[in-house]
């Protein structure tokens, strides 16, 4: 199989699993308690536009879940395609007791690579946690790089980005994000990631 047909069946599989959660999600809220659509109605959201709201509320929820677990396991696809011994490790945390040890999502050689479909927490933790793990991952001997492919949009959640940025660089590491990341993941493995995810989407069209 080619590397698209693999990302082709990644994405089949993870459609499946989406659309049963979904439809079990829908047949759950059939009986839940609707009594909050009366707060709704006094903020002037009818009934019907509350239910569409709640429906696409816990909608969003998985398909966000869905579209993250899906984006990051076929970059390790892509990687994996071009460095067979490439993958996840887990290395001991020595900068503090909790957690006891942090997950790298690939490593290749000495690269140690956080792949992320994209990052839009804006909670100032999050800078201390990376940082932590940041450190954790230079002491073990690797180099921290950061595949990024969605940059968020609000102006807290960027001033987050940018800091982790600083961090990455200050560690001698690396930060892609949007274009960059795409063209990174196309200049180490030869897989132009972003074309296969566009002609399946593609497809995917041509089939409904």
């Amino acid at each position: 199989m080619s590397i698209k047909d693999d990302i082709g069946e990644l994405a089949k599989r993870y459609a499946e699993e989406l659309k049963a959660r979904i439809d079990q999600r829908i047949q759950d809220m059939d009986n839940d308690d609707v009594s909050h659509l009366l707060i709704y109605r006094v903020l002037g959201v009818t009934d019907e536009e509350g239910r569409l709201i709640d429906l696409y509320q816990n909608k969003g929820r998985f398909l966000y879940k869905y579209a993250g677990s899906f984006l990051e396991e076929a970059a390790r696809l892509c990687f994996k395609y071009k460095y067979p011994d490439s993958g996840s490790i887990k290395i001991p945390n020595t900068e503090g007791q909790r957690p006891k040890t942090f997950q790298i999502d690939c490593v290749i050689g000495h690269d140690a690579i956080e792949i992320k479909w994209r990052d839009a927490t804006t909670d100032g933790d999050h800078i201390t946690k990376e940082h932590t793990r940041l450190k954790a991952v230079a002491q073990a001997g690797y180099i921290p790089v950061r595949v990024m492919f969605c940059y968020p949009n609000r102006k807290q959640a960027m001033r987050i980005q940018q800091t982790l940025r600083t961090l990455y660089h200050g560690l001698g590491g690396h930060y892609y994000f949007g274009d960059a990341a795409w063209e990174y993941v196309l200049n180490r493995t030869n897989v132009d990631f972003k074309h296969i995810l566009e002609q399946l989407a593609e497809e995917k069209l041509e089939i409904k």
